[in-house]
């Protein structure tokens, strides 16, 4: 019996809807962005309606939103409020007006209907009111956890029921873990190339989401009634722990009533479940609302527009602007490609900006139009390369992109560098497409082809081919293919190997992807390679080099710790241990448990390789992470060696950065030295390693002897990859360098491109270049409760401009060669512009086809360097002169500006659409990032705004630094808000008023034996006439001496010319005096102008005999008689002593700036040598000494002794 009254209360609370009623709720959802802090601005939109559930079978219902109104916010919370948005109501509810179909059981949603023409994000607001009937009622269990479907997708739901003994309801709490949801409702998308490492993830996530829905349920016969419910989803994006956004729900049962008629619905199709749909959702650029419609001739227009605006420099003004060409191409067909194409391919500025923004489509279509021009043949190589390269690399990769035809089109064969293109981003697209698609399972169908050609490469034996494919293959990182990477490496294939060095390193490195994939194969692989010692020394260090990428675990790191005390090659072993070293020392998350244990093998190695010889190879890591930024950057530098050379066989060098539970790789760059290798191993006898006058004399000699080199042996052969990807390799051949010296030798005649070139500057040319560039798009967008997508994207846009000018006179003419122009007089005429405009924008909200809201921090930085100047030189006179105009408005050659948003847009009124500063008064709403207004701030706020210039009156211009922030005084608290005001850095050039009207400024060099400066002999006289300078001419005591003296070995005007008057500048010699026992060096710099004697002497001495010796003297002021100041630096080693280096700097006459700095550092001098690892003692020093002395005390450590003047201290450590 009491079995039986269990089961029954239980079915009366289990929620149910009566197929011969009709129930009518009252919704409402809101959803709100901002920081949840006083006086910052936030975003949000509300949507309140009636909805209607009618029962049409035993599991079968329908639902109607009658009485919708849709408002939106933005603005200061308790200041502002929700603004009604008639026209998106409208909109929104003729899509909820009509009848949805839907499955309902026993508290589950089951699959949804509705008619073709409703929308997805019409269908997706639905799921988020059914999701409030989605619900599990156990009255068994207090406490219960599920695992079940829900709009969030299969998450862990931890349910609580409190039962009410008066009303005989339940109260029912479920709290939704959405971080861990097994089948998330989420895409990434742009982070393929990052790698996600679990450990970092552990520190700290960039976004922490969680949803409680409560409800009241009042059992009934027909099951659990939901007579009320309310849900809250917070959402935590930042690394700093700061609130991000809230949405709320509320459900309000108004009736139940039986139903009289049910309602006749037309043609219905299935929409799916409950869990939220992503489709063509990423069409949508979060950071504008545009419509859409009749996009080719606004593309068009917009082109042309954008390429006039940029023909000679960067317009900043409308570089935002490509963000709005990229969102209008991603919306048009092929066939709107090939007609964009027809009417502006004609056009060289057109046809380039169209073939640089159309790779941002991202998916099938424009892989379409780039085989049509390769069948076509209408593009160039070096256009089809860029195009491709950057189309690749930018694919959204899905299933039907892997059906590839560019590996087989003529013309990708057509060029070499167009050919490894293609081949090495093919290998980018796998690795991208089976990261997203497939995860590890990937199938090998998509690497085959490459697979194919390095096969074909080692049947015919082609050292080019297998290197391209190996690389490629490096880039898929495709597991299955281990298999084929092991028949190039010695001692793993199963059959014998025997390939040039440059293949085995290639075979090596192309695991590199794969370390991360299948650490254990790789391990197996590396170890292997490394134990054999019979291999090629390099090989055996680039396999430990991989092996340590894969995080052996500490028994794989004690194996190869007991391996290298065995060691006989030192090279290996040098490496080895430094690398050991280096990540003993790592601070970041992902060599956490690495670090570890090689702190433990180091211990270990330390005796016997802890003095190994820097003429080793070396492998050095760096890094440093912050937990609470969770962010870090890692370096990486190898230098690999073998006993046959001194020179490297390959130089290696890495950069990384840990950002929120990944890691970017972000430049890595290769160079090999094959051919140059074997130059010097011919003669190595004649290279001592000790980097000496008489060694850089061998390497020059050595390297004279190129043409020695077998053809098929490149000298030097170099590669990059950008986040793990290698776009770029090439090599140095004995072919180029033929075709090189001949093309600019002096003996070179009419049939060179450099006399074409020479002929054209004479006649006057102009070259512009400019680049568009999407440089990243990273987003991640995930359900919420409501039904609308939260996104979190990173844009990142760039516009390069480079404009050139210049028309050449050559006297006399070139006749017949190109050595005639090193006796030639050559004036230039130039102008132009080099510069950039970079757009950055990172937002967090709701981004919907229809709506957008949220949290956007837009970001300009702009660099402009234009030119004006002319030109005269004569190679053969060492004679180089420019004329620069006067500046004559303000410049900025470098500035930065940001500020954070709350924006509000819809479909309906795009042009109205809300950009409020999330500090309202830091600038006006719906601005360009422009200034803060002259006005009071709101309480907590401070505005810091600096202008600091150092004006040049002579030329008349100022070089002036300016910034301005304003700040909350909430970044105590959280970090991230230093980001949270408007800030602005400008370096600029600015005209002042100078001492005379300046018609131009004179800069002139001259290199050859010419007399001095007349400001100079006067100066030479003075200073030797009073004995205060010796080292010109020791021998000499009087004027009278002049012609013995040296000539300058260079000389150095600037001056501000000014119609018929004196210049007014200044001018520098310097000199060279090399005697028997010492070297003298001397640089004079004079003003120049009517009664002007500012000078600066300097004097330095090398003493030959005791080369470890050094003196400076130094004078400047009137006639360099105002301030003096020497130093002396000297070296000893002396046999039985330790080697010390000592430096001493003496003044005679104090200076303002100097005693000023003095007096500002003396009271922090305490508090930085306790820092330091100083101890402090008073002493009596000179006042106008500072000493030091540095004395190496043991192989790894140093004693350090300073001596300050005047406070009387004495720092030792």
């Amino acid at each position: 019996m009491w079995g039986f009254l269990l089961c029954h209360l239980v079915a009366l609370a289990e929620p149910g809807l009566n197929p011969k009623k009709t129930y009518e709720y009252k919704y409402e959802g809101m959803v709100n962005i901002g920081r949840g802090m006083p006086n910052l601005a936030e975003s949000g939109v509300r949507l309140m309606c009636k909805v209607k559930i009618i029962g049409v079978s035993a599991q079968t219902f329908l639902l109607r939103v009658s009485n919708l109104n849709f408002e939106e916010f933005n603005g200061i919370p308790g200041k502002n409020t929700f603004d009604a948005s008639p026209k998106l109501t409208k909109r929104i509810a003729a899509g909820l007006r009509k009848p949805f179909m839907f499955e309902y059981a026993k508290g589950r949603v089951g699959d949804i209907r509705t008619s073709a023409e409703i929308s997805d994000t019409i269908v997706n607001i639905v799921r988020g009111i059914l999701g409030f009937f989605q619900v599990t009622v156990k009255t068994t269990q207090r406490v219960y956890e599920l695992e079940e479907f829900g709009i969030h997708g299969l998450c862990q739901s931890t349910y609580a029921n409190v039962e009410d003994a008066n009303s005989q309801e339940l109260s029912v709490t479920q709290i939704v873990d959405i971080n861990n949801c097994k089948k998330k409702a989420a895409i990434y998308r742009g982070m393929a190339l990052a790698v996600d490492n679990k450990l970092s993830k552990e520190r700290g996530d960039s976004v922490i989401s969680t949803v409680r829905y409560v409800y009241t349920v009042k059992p009934t016969v027909d099951g659990g009634l939901i007579k009320k419910a309310h849900a809250l989803e917070r959402q935590h994006f930042s690394p700093f722990n700061v609130k991000g956004g809230n949405s709320k729900l509320q459900l309000v049962l108004l009736s139940v009533t039986d139903t009289v008629v049910t309602p006749a619905v037309g043609p219905m199709i299935s929409r799916g479940n409950l869990v939220y749909k992503f489709v063509k959702v990423l069409a949508q650029i979060p950071i504008l609302m545009k419509k859409l419609d009749d996009p080719v001739p606004k593309i068009a227009d917009m082109i042309k527009r954008l390429a006039q605006a940029n023909i000679y420099q960067t317009d900043s003004a409308t570089s935002e602007d490509v963000v709005v060409l990229f969102q209008l191409l991603r919306v048009t067909s092929l066939e709107n490609h090939e007609v964009l194409w027809k009417q502006l391919s004609g056009n060289d500025e057109h046809r380039r900006w169209l073939l640089d923004t159309i790779v941002e489509v991202a998916d099938a279509r424009v892989l379409k139009f780039l085989k049509n021009r390769f069948k076509a043949g209408d593009v160039s190589a070096n256009e089809a390369g860029q195009t491709l390269l950057i189309a690749f690399n930018h694919l959204a990769a899905e299933t039907d992109l892997m059906e590839m035809e560019f590996l087989s089109m003529p013309f990708s064969k057509s060029h070499p560098m167009l050919w490894n293109t293609v081949v090495l981003s093919y290998g980018s697209l796998v690795y991208r497409y089976c990261t997203y698609e497939y995860g590890t399972s990937c199938p090998v169908a998509v690497v085959q082809p490459l697979l194919d050609l390095v096969i074909d490469g080692l049947k015919r034996n082609s050292e080019l081919d297998m290197v391209l494919a190996l690389k490629a293959i490096g880039n898929a990182g495709h597991p299955s293919s281990i298999k084929t990477i092991r028949r190039f490496l010695p001692g793993v294939s199963a059959a014998p190997v025997t390939l040039p060095p440059r293949v085995l390193s290639a075979a090596v490195q192309s695991l590199r992807h794969l370390a991360v994939r299948d650490p254990h194969s790789v391990q197996d692989i590396t170890v292997s390679l490394f134990v054999q010692r019979h291999l090629p020394t390099e090989i055996r260090m680039l396999a430990c080099m991989i092996l340590f990428e894969t995080k052996p675990p500490l028994a794989l790191v004690s194996t190869v710790t007991a391996f290298l005390l065995e060691e006989a090659d030192m090279h290996v072993a040098s490496f080895s241990y430094s690398l050991i070293g280096s990540i003993a020392k790592s601070s970041t998350p992902d060599n956490h448990f690495l670090s570890t244990a090689c702190n433990v093998a180091v211990k270990i190695l330390a005796p016997k390789f802890g003095r190994v010889s820097y003429h080793y190879s070396k492998a050095m890591h760096l890094d440093w992470f912050n937990d609470d930024f969770l962010i870090g950057t890692a370096t990486e530098i190898f230098m690999l060696k073998n006993a046959a050379s001194y020179i490297p066989t390959e130089i290696v060098t890495k950069g990384k950065f840990h950002f929120i539970g990944k890691i970017l790789q972000l430049v890595e760059l290769g160079f090999r030295a094959d051919g140059i290798k074997e130059l010097f191993r011919q003669n190595i006898q004649v290279f001592n390693g000790h980097l000496s006058y008489s060694d850089f004399k061998a390497i020059f000699k050595v390297l004279q002897d190129w043409q020695t080199l077998p053809e098929d042996k490149p000298l030097l052969s170099a590669y990059t990859q950008i986040f793990g990807q290698e776009f770029f390799f090439a090599d140095l051949n004995k072919d180029l360098i033929r075709s090189v010296i001949k093309t600019v030798s002096p003996s070179a005649g009419k049939e060179s491109p450099v006399w074409k070139m020479i002929e054209n500057l004479q006649k006057g040319m102009s070259w512009h270049w400019t680049k568009p560039f999407l440089m990243f798009e990273t987003r991640y967008i995930q359900a919420t409760s409501l039904g609308l997508p939260l996104e979190i994207s990173k844009y990142y846009n760039t516009v390069t401009t480079i404009t050139v000018n210049a028309k050449a006179a050559i006297s006399p003419p070139l006749t017949n060669r190109l050595g005639q122009l090193l006796t030639s007089d050559v004036s230039l005429v130039t102008d132009g512009f080099a510069g950039f405009s970079k757009d950055q924008f990172v937002f967090h909200g709701i981004n919907t086809d229809i709506f957008q809201c949220g949290a956007e921090l837009k970001s300009k930085t702009v660099v402009a360097m234009p030119w004006e100047f002319s030109m005269k030189m004569n190679v053969k006179k060492n004679t180089f002169e420019i004329d620069l105009p006067p500046c004559k408005k303000e410049t900025k050659l470098f500035s930065v500006k940001f500020d954070v948003y709350a924006v509000s847009r819809n479909i309906e009124e795009p042009s109205l659409a809300k950009m409020t500063p999330m500090m309202p008064d830091s600038i006006e709403a719906n601005e360009d990032i422009e200034p803060p207004k002259q006005r009071s701030l709101t309480s907590g706020q401070k505005r810091d705004v600096l202008k600091v210039c150092a004006e040049a009156n002579i030329y008349g211009a100022a070089f002036c630094i300016e910034s301005e922030a304003t700040r909350s005084h909430y970044i105590d608290e959280y970090p991230l808000y230093y980001f949270l005001g408007y800030t602005n850095f400008a370096y600029t050039i600015q005209p002042v008023q100078s001492n005379k009207s300046v018609d131009k400024i004179h800069i002139e060099m001259n290199a050859s034996p010419t007399k001095y400066p007349v400001s100079v002999r006067h100066l030479l006289d003075t200073l030797r006439s009073d004995g205060s300078i010796r080292t010109f001419a020791p021998s000499c005591t009087s004027p009278q001496a002049w012609n013995v003296n040296p000539e300058p070995l260079f000389t150095i005007k600037a001056l501000a010319m000014s119609g018929n008057t004196k210049p007014e500048g200044y001018e520098a010699a310097a000199y060279y005096t090399p005697a028997a026992q010492t070297d003298n060096a001397q640089l004079i710099v004079s003003q120049v102008g009517e009664e002007a004697n500012w000078k600066l002497c300097t004097d330095a001495n090398v003493d030959k005999v005791r080369q470890e010796q050094l003196k400076m003297h130094l004078r400047w002021g009137a006639e360099c008689q105002s301030y003096e100041m020497s130093m002396k630096t000297a070296t000893t080693h002396l046999p039985g002593s330790k080697p010390t280096l000592k430096a001493k700097i003496h003044w005679k006459t104090g200076f303002s700036l100097f005693v000023l700095f003095s007096t500002f550092i003396e009271k922090y001098i305490p508090g930085m040598a306790f820092l330091l690892g100083f101890y402090q003692k008073h002493d009596t020093n000179s006042k106008h000494e500072v000493s030091a002395s540095v004395v190496a005390a043991t192989a790894g450590s140093i004693a350090m002794k300073i001596k300050l003047p005047d406070v009387g201290n004495t720092l030792s450590y």
